[in-house]
Formats: C-alpha cells, structure tokens, sequence
C-alpha cells in the first residue's frame, strides 16, 4: 500500500458499495492487530483518530467502516476526511470496495437480504443509486478494491500487504480467459483478441477438447502465426506489469478472448501464466470463465 508512511500511524477507513466486501476486510484487519469499529458514526472519526494518538494508548492502529447505513455519512464525510489529513502524525487511508452489478446482485440473492437503500424495490434499483451517491466519496479514494472475483481468501491477502513495505509488495494478475459470443467480461483492466488464430474447433477430433488438452496445444502450436503471437504477447505483458507495479496497483486481470472460451484463449491464458511465474513479476491465477460451455 503506497500512502502507508513511516513515523505516522495508519487510519485506515473502509468504505464502498453494499455487498463488496467489507465485513471480511474489516475481520482481516483485525487479525492483523488493528482496533478496528464497524458503522462509526462520522462525527466521532476525528475524535477516534486523535485518541489513537495519545503517547502511551492501547490503541496503536485503527480502521473503520463506515458507509451508507450512518445517516450523516455522504454529506459530511469529505470534510471530516480533509480534517483528519490535517491531524500531526496521523496518516489517515480511504480505501473503497466495490464490485460488479452481477457479482452484488448474487451475493445479495445469497444472502436473501435486501438492498439498504431499496428494501422495498430491487436489488439493482439500490445498487444503482449507492453507486450513484457513493462517486464523490469514491473520488476521494487512495485506493480502489473490486471485490467482484476475489475470494475471502484474497481479500485477506490484500490486506495482509498493508503490513509490508511497497517495494515488497506483488501485484496479482488474473488471466481470465473468456468466450466473445458469451460476452466481454467486464472487469478487465487489459482485453486480447485471440480469433485470429487458428481454431480448433473446426477440427472433428478437438472440439470437444479444451485449451488445456495436449493434442489442442499442439495443434496450436505448430501454426507460425501462434507462436509469433505468443511470442509478442509475452513481450508486451513483461514490459507493462512493472508499470502497473510501480503505480501501486494490486491486481491486473488481462482478459483473453476467442469466439467460445474453450480452445485458442484458455491455451494463450496457460501459457502466459507460465511466462509470467517464470518471470518473477507478479503472483498469478488464471481463471476460464467458458471453458465449460460446449
């Protein structure tokens, strides 16, 4: 986490978008030592922040959540949050969560809860407006979480990073391997279109084998056109995710498409995940969200 700096003591204030994620998040960051507050009135953050400072106090780290269910919340939030910054010593941390329409819309279903600000019309409808009134706040954010394809598993290992220096942190990249007919997946920070590639499936024995199949990866591989194309893609992700590094971020998800998610983008997404992990560059998962699909 880049804005956690040495010598000032960490308010980390959690907010976002019902459903993202929160409740774990603030678990993990109690489990990691801080006195932690959920649904702190935003009068009383000032008055938290300052006691956290006290010379001897117990309390030497602190996170909060506070979000649309304290009713004073989305109007006087940014000055309280301005006043902290002001605060010696103290390095106050906004982070906000948020997710996917669908992935929420699921969870909520999951749950059987309604939405807080639409528990008598639907989910999506409170959705839209959270995410309506929650932009200026969001705009305040030093960083941005999307929870829509973490597990709570992931969502601790985010903030475990908090603890450690930056330039030891790892960005984790996804490579979500995708099916153009299915839909472009919307979470993607970074899109290849594989099509142009030669497709297995118009060959009888494969089409019904997937990317991960060796007789797929052969096929693929011995058409000049394929290698040159990983060849260029490995270069290119190389050379970008130091960047991404460098600016603090997270997690990367580069999405790769073909016509149906089965043969030509899960066989790419496998090979660029052994390029990456032999680089050294990232921790890297991949995800194929069509394979399945026949």
């Amino acid at each position: 986490m880049s804005k956690l700096t040495k010598g000032r003591q960490p308010f980390i204030i959690l907010t976002g978008l019902s459903g993202s994620g929160k409740s774990q998040a603030i678990r993990a960051l109690e489990d990691l030592g801080y006195f932690c507050v959920d649904n702190l009135p935003t009068t009383l953050i000032p008055t938290l922040a300052k006691l956290s400072l006290r010379a001897g106090g117990d309390i030497e780290r602190v996170a909060i959540v506070v979000d649309v269910r304290e009713g004073e919340f989305l109007s006087s939030f940014p000055k309280i949050f301005r006043k902290l910054h002001a605060i010696p010593r103290l390095n106050p941390i906004l982070i906000f969560l948020e997710s996917t329409d669908a992935s929420l819309v699921r969870r909520f279903s999951e749950t059987r809860r309604p939405h807080p600000l639409a528990p008598d019309r639907s989910v999506r409808e409170g959705i839209r407006e959270e995410r309506a009134r929650l932009r200026p706040i969001r705009d305040l954010a030093d960083e941005i979480v999307d929870t829509s394809d973490m597990t709570v598993h992931e969502l601790r290992h985010f903030f475990m990073g908090l603890s450690r220096d930056r330039t030891r942190a790892r960005l984790v990249v996804t490579l979500l391997s995708f099916g153009f007919k299915h839909g472009l997946p919307v979470d993607a920070d970074l899109v290849f279109d594989v099509r142009c590639l030669p497709n297995p499936h118009f060959v009888p024995t494969l089409r019904r084998r997937t990317g991960r199949d060796r007789a797929v990866i052969q096929f693929m591989e011995k058409d000049a056109s394929t290698r040159a194309f990983m060849d260029r893609l490995d270069d290119y992700v190389r050379f970008v995710v130091p960047y991404y590094v460098a600016e603090g971020k997270s997690y990367l998800t580069i999405a790769i498409g073909c016509t149906g998610g089965r043969h030509r983008s899960v066989m790419i997404a496998e090979r660029l995940r052994r390029a990456l992990a032999d680089a050294g560059l990232a921790r890297v998962r991949v995800r194929h969200r069509d394979i399945a699909h026949a």
